[in-house]
């Protein structure tokens, strides 16, 4: 899997060029799953929030902003799988250490909870099983607003797994944002001001934890700077920072703009999902992803095993902390 003595860290190859690990076999639908979960699991909190504030108006509208993301994220996972009966046979069973497992309880839970959130607060029906449907739909927000970024952390694609840490923080901020650029569209902006600070909140953390986080990976970052993931990445920035600007200058007194505003923050939510999705698949598919971090941890001793060539494969800093190899 060696290119040979002295082989430097660009030119590593593997047996005859094959890739040494597959390319995900997610269907396009994927990326799209990956947002509207996280709009529904941070839209019920928002919603439960409104409530406790005495805000029903922001509350029913961000209620069913997550009933109809809950509604189409099952049909995204089950074209993904192809059958229907894929994904109700991954409830025949809980399996804590599988997050495919974990998850899919979790959306059907919150699917639940919602709706008999969504059901009580714009019909009034139902009023017992919702007092206990409205927290447990902001409860379940949580971990389906993330679960996602497990996930896709969980596999041996280098620029996933490397990125375990931050991944969650980058995807928790893309639900916020997503949830908040939901609401402001759909609310009037007279009780619209806490999803714009919601909005106006998330779009400030989820540039620079996206920086931070390919920053922290050193060279397994490369894929986000080339070829669709890096065209994501800049459409993701663009849409935030404009989409950003008008909704603080004018989304509090024009409806107009508040929506223009949030559909900009929803492109710029949906596009850093795209672009960390594009990456795993250009990860995958280059050998030096894979081999470099297996020979770095050798050389330090973080792991077993044989190097061939020149151990010296770059300095730790190339591939991000040493802690992350494994």
């Amino acid at each position: 899997m060696s290119s040979g003595n002295g082989a430097s860290p660009e030119h590593i190859t593997s047996y005859h060029g094959q890739p040494v690990l597959k390319e995900p076999v997610w269907s396009q639908e994927i990326p799209l799953y990956f947002y509207l979960g996280g709009v529904a699991g941070a839209s019920g909190g928002l919603a439960y929030l409104s409530e406790l504030r005495g805000n029903p108006e922001l509350a029913r509208r961000s209620y069913a902003v997550a009933m109809a993301a809950l509604a189409v994220s099952p049909g995204l996972l089950i074209s993904d799988l192809g059958r229907p009966e894929r994904f109700l046979n991954m409830l025949r069973m809980f399996k804590v250490t599988s997050p495919m497992s974990v998850g899919s309880w979790i959306l059907s839970g919150s699917g639940t909870a919602t709706a008999l959130a969504a059901a009580n607060a714009w019909t009034g029906w139902l009023p017992g099983p919702a007092r206990v449907a409205r927290p447990a739909a902001a409860l379940l927000g949580l971990p389906l607003s993330t679960y996602t970024a497990a996930l896709i952390a969980n596999t041996a694609v280098p620029v996933w797994h490397e990125a375990r840490r931050l991944l969650p923080w980058v995807f928790g901020s893309g639900a916020a944002l997503g949830a908040g650029a939901a609401a402001v569209m759909v609310t009037p902006p007279a009780e619209a001001a806490p999803a714009r600070r919601l909005a106006l909140g998330a779009a400030a953390l989820e540039g620079p934890l996206m920086e931070l986080m390919v920053h922290r990976l050193g060279r397994q970052g490369e894929p986000y700077k080339h070829g669709t993931p890096a065209v994501a990445a800049n459409v993701s920035r663009a849409a935030i920072i404009s989409g950003a600007a008008l909704l603080f200058r004018h989304g509090e007194t024009s409806r107009p703009a508040a929506i223009a505003a949030g559909g900009l923050l929803s492109l710029g939510a949906l596009a850093t999902r795209l672009s960390v999705f594009k990456a795993g698949f250009s990860s995958a598919a280059d050998p030096k992803y894979v081999i470099r971090p297996q020979r770095l941890g050798i050389t330090q001793g973080l792991r077993k095993g044989a190097s061939r060539g020149d151990p010296r494969v770059g300095p730790p800093a190339d591939l991000g902390s040493p802690a992350t190899v494994r």
